[in-house]
């Protein structure tokens, strides 16, 4: 059994791996992934495994968006710190969920299903995936945000917002004049609350709307450097991966 790990705490990643060879001696674990970016490198590069272990929450984005840029030929089982997807639909579906931190026993359990399940119905994992893709995203996207405003609170919608910036563990929404207003979400939270006609997740670091889009000019290696109004601190950057996903989303 040739299994690829998607995972971006290497702890957790060595963790997974010892449970799979403790369980199957057999197995491969043909790679250990951290980012999104990586994963679309790897997948588009090499013959597809026959299990993949995947964290929902990586590093650069949200893992959703590998299946979106790449078509993933085998069964996904997905691994998270988070309880706020849908439980019951991996449960009663051959693609499995696990919640961390990750139990041995939970890890056996999933295996045994993707086992059994393999000779008669990897189609319809496949479908099960390209549901569960399409149904993690929110029923109704968010208007407005309440922020702290000296001794006071505002709600500024969501049309005000230029981009949301992370930076040190602290996410910030940016508004169109420049101001800067400490938020409790993070961007993984925010990409999955936003309307993504209006915002794009541009990297690890960056949420931006599409109207705060000045000019994108081509960068190093097939990636994408930003002119956001108003400028941030630093260069913004868009991978290669996400780089035509970007400007496709730009030309919407």
């Amino acid at each position: 059994m040739k299994t690829l790990i998607i995972e971006d705490e290497q702890l957790a990643a060595d963790a997974l791996a010892a449970i799979i060879i403790r369980l199957r001696p057999e197995a491969a674990i043909v790679a250990s992934i951290g980012s999104v970016e990586e994963a679309v490198e790897w997948l588009t590069l090499h013959q597809s495994p026959d299990l993949i272990f995947c964290d929902i929450h990586l590093s650069d984005g949200s893992s959703f968006e590998i299946f979106k840029l790449v078509e993933v030929k085998c069964p996904v089982i997905f691994t998270t710190a988070y309880n706020q997807y849908a439980i019951e639909a991996f449960q009663v579906n051959s693609v499995d969920y696990l919640l961390k931190p990750i139990n041995p026993m939970e890890v056996a359990r999933a295996i045994k299903k993707h086992e059994d399940l393999k000779q008669h119905h990897v189609s319809q994992e496949l479908s099960n995936l390209r549901q569960l893709v399409q149904s993690s995203q929110p029923q109704a996207a968010r208007s407005r945000f309440l922020v702290k405003n000296g001794q006071s609170i505002k709600a500024i919608p969501v049309e005000e917002v230029s981009y949301f910036w992370a930076e040190d563990g602290v996410v910030f929404l940016v508004t169109q004049p420049g101001k800067r207003y400490i938020i409790n979400y993070t961007l993984d939270q925010l990409e999955e609350q936003l309307d993504k006609t209006a915002f794009f997740r541009a990297n690890r670091q960056l949420i931006v709307h599409i109207h705060a889009v000045r000019e994108i000019r081509p960068y190093f290696k097939g990636r994408l450097h930003l002119l956001l109004q108003p400028a941030p601190e630093t260069d913004i950057i868009v991978s290669n991966s996400k780089a035509n996903a970007f400007k496709d989303w730009l030309d919407q």
